[in-house]
Order: structure tokens, then C-alpha cells, then sequence
């Protein structure tokens, strides 16, 4: 169940997320106009012995000869324009040495399909190519990650425990906004300009199977500034997602973020559940987070995509046992995750496609 979902590349620039779609939004813009290169594949040679045929793409029969990329389009769409599985769109690419990136389509690009060879007809018997011309359209970030990358953080116990925290503010305040002076205790490396994390304590995530301790989920409060250090450092409070308040713990960014990544499969067999909701109560949907119990231990990595599976409710039988027979009813697959943020023991995830509500408890498996 493969929708218009997937993330292929994230780069920060100048401070700002940038988000390559490959399921979202096509960009708005292209890259530097570039004269298309002509080149064919070389003759093949003959083969000395039959080796056994390795997967290839498989274009459809409709497949047009020439695509102009609309606004909205998604290359997961597009895909499934050209490709009998959409899965092959990078290898499409990965004949093209003068592309460089098979993920940058933009609104206004044309895409045209090429023959290798001199039978005309069916492309998927002609090793066809593809080919971007860009055109000069205004730039458009997508940023649908930026909400989530940088603010999703699972820390130990310990951790959270010996972090500096917030204790009063020059006043008698309880709650504290941006550009508000507080002071922190348990601070002692703390320098003038060095900026911070501030988050609250969550709650502890636990393994519904095994009842392990997989860490602490956190919720980002904001930004905070040193400007003295001390046993008892002054800080400014810098951007905020929610209100500080005295208790609030600050911890050092993690730059260590894997920040370009493509779409792929997580491991065959690889099965979780989602055991919590990022800044939701109880259920979320497309563009939303959650948190599944499943991390770098298991060979999760950022771009995976697994599939979410609703498990099916208990209904009554009207007919058997008189009408008092209960039946379980099957799981149903109501959509797609991306994963965007890994760590040790847990994995945070980005809904890409939804057709019902994710809550906590169902089930996400291999596609």
C-alpha cells in the first residue's frame, strides 16, 4: 500500500530545513539550466555464459514519451506514471551519469524517455532513460520535517537527571516566554553564548512485548542562551514551541543527524508497534509523528519506510451462537511512516499517508 509518501534527501541550509520530497510536494524550482547530455548507452557485449537476470525496471506500455512535472506532482506519483513498481525510480537514474540526483524534480521540469538500441516500441525492452530540463521557476522549500528533526529526543535516565535545570526567573513568575531572563542550576561547564536545548520530561517509553526501558521521550520547550556562567548561570529563553516553566531541563543539541537520506525498505521480517504520538493525544495522521519501539539496534535508519496496520476490532456475530458469538475481526494496512529520527532503542517516524487515525498500539511491518 505505496502512496505519494516518501522523503528522499534533507539538508539544512542557513539555519532552515529543507526537506527534497520524494511523497510530499514537488519543489517550485529547478536547479541551473544545463545543456542535456545525448549520450547512449554503449553496445552490449555478448555474454559468455547465461548468468541469471538480475531485477530491472519494468516500464508500463502507456508510459508517455514526454512529462511536464505539474505543482503538486510527487515523484512517487510520477513513478507510477513511468514504472510498473515506482521502487525503481533511482535505478532509472543510475544510468544517467549527467543527472546527479534522481530526486530533484521540480514544477516545469519535462521529463522524456529515451531508447537504447534501435527497436522502437516497447520501452521496458530498450533500456530506457530518463532526463530532467530544468526550467527558471522561483524556489520553494519544503520543509515538512522541520517541525519534528530537530526537536525528537529520547535520552537516559541518568541523563535527564543530571542536566541543568530552570529554578526562578528575576521575578516571581512560574511561567517564562521568549527573551525572558531565567536562572539554572546544576550548570557548571555552562559559557556565555553557549545555546541549549530546553525540554520537559515526558514520559518513560516501554517495550509493550519485552516491558523494557527504551529511554525517556522529552518535550521540546525551546531555546536557551547563556549569557553567564556560575554555580547559578543566567539564561535567556530563545525560540519557543510551549512555555517554560521552573523544572524545565536543558541539554545540548545533538548535531549528530544523519541529514540526507533516501527511501528505502527496513530489514525483511522487521515488525514494531508505535508507543507514542509526538505532540498528540490520541491518534494522529498524515504529517504527524510517532514513535515506534524499534531503533539502530534492529538496523532501523532514517528514510526506512514501514507499513502501519490497524488491528481489527472484536465484533458480534449476528447470525452464530444466537448472535452471541464474538469474532476478531482481521488487521487492515491504513497507511504509510517514514522514519526521519533513529536512536539506540526507538525510532521517530513521520506519517506520509494515512486513511484512517494511527493510535498507539498498532502495528508497523516491512511494506
Amino acid at each position: 500500500m505505496f502512496y505519494a509518501w516518501a522523503a528522499a534527501a534533507l539538508m539544512r541550509r542557513t539555519g532552515v530545513v529543507v526537506l527534497l520530497a520524494l511523497g510530499l510536494v514537488a519543489c517550485a524550482t529547478g536547479p541551473e539550466p544545463a545543456a542535456p547530455a545525448e549520450t547512449r548507452a554503449p553496445a552490449a557485449e555478448p555474454a559468455a555464459a547465461p548468468e541469471p537476470a538480475a531485477a530491472e525496471p519494468e516500464f508500463r506500455a502507456s508510459a508517455p514519451e514526454r512529462y511536464v512535472v505539474q505543482e503538486g506532482d510527487t515523484l512517487w506519483d510520477i513513478a507510477n506514471v513511468f514504472l510498473r513498481d515506482p521502487w525503481y525510480w533511482s535505478e532509472i537514474w543510475l544510468v544517467n551519469p549527467q543527472v546527479r540526483n534522481p530526486h530533484l524534480i521540480y514544477p516545469g521540469d519535462v521529463l522524456s524517455i529515451y531508447s537504447v538500441g534501435d527497436r522502437p516500441g516497447v520501452m521496458v525492452e530498450l533500456a530506457p532513460r530518463v532526463r530532467i530540463e530544468a526550467l527558471d521557476v522561483e524556489p520553494f522549500p519544503i520543509s515538512a520535517l522541520q517541525p519534528f528533526m530537530f526537536r525528537a529526543r529520547v535520552v537516559d535516565e541518568e541523563t535527564l537527571e543530571k542536566a541543568p535545570y530552570i529554578v526562578a526567573a528575576q521575578d516571581e513568575r512560574v511561567i517564562f516566554g521568549p527573551d525572558d531572563r531565567v536562572y539554572v542550576r546544576n550548570a557548571p561547564d555552562a559559557q556565555r553564548w553557549d545555546l541549549y536545548q530546553l525540554v520537559r520530561r515526558d514520559r518513560m517509553l516501554i517495550d509493550p512485548d519485552t516491558r523494557e526501558e527504551l529511554g525517556v521521550a522529552t518535550i521540546p520547550v525551546g531555546e536557551a542562551e547563556v549569557v553567564r556562567g556560575g554555580e547559578i548561570a543566567t539564561v535567556i529563553l530563545r525560540e519557543g514551541q510551549r512555555e517554560a516553566i521552573r523544572g524545565d531541563r536543558l541539554i545540548g543539541f545533538d548535531d549528530d543527524q544523519d541529514l540526507l537520506f533516501d527511501i528505502s525498505r527496513p530489514p525483511p521480517g522487521l515488525e514494531g508497534t508505535v508507543i507514542m504520538l509526538f505532540d498528540a493525544i490520541t491518534q494522529i495522521g498524515t504529517l504527524q509523528a510517532a514513535v515506534i519501539n524499534r531503533g539502530e539496534r534492529e538496523g532501523v535508519r532514517n528514510g526506512q519506510v514501514f507499513a502501519v496496520w490497524e488491528a481489527g476490532r472484536v465484533a458480534r456475530d449476528p447470525v452464530s451462537g444466537a448472535g452471541n458469538d464474538m469474532i476478531q475481526l482481521p488487521e487492515e494496512e491504513i497507511g504509510n511512516l517514514m522514519v526521519f529520527r533513529t536512536f539506540d532503542k526507538v525510532s521517530y517516524a513521520l506519517v506520509i499517508e494515512s486513511t484512517r487515525p494511527i493510535r498507539e498500539g498498532y502495528k508497523v511491518r516491512h511494506p
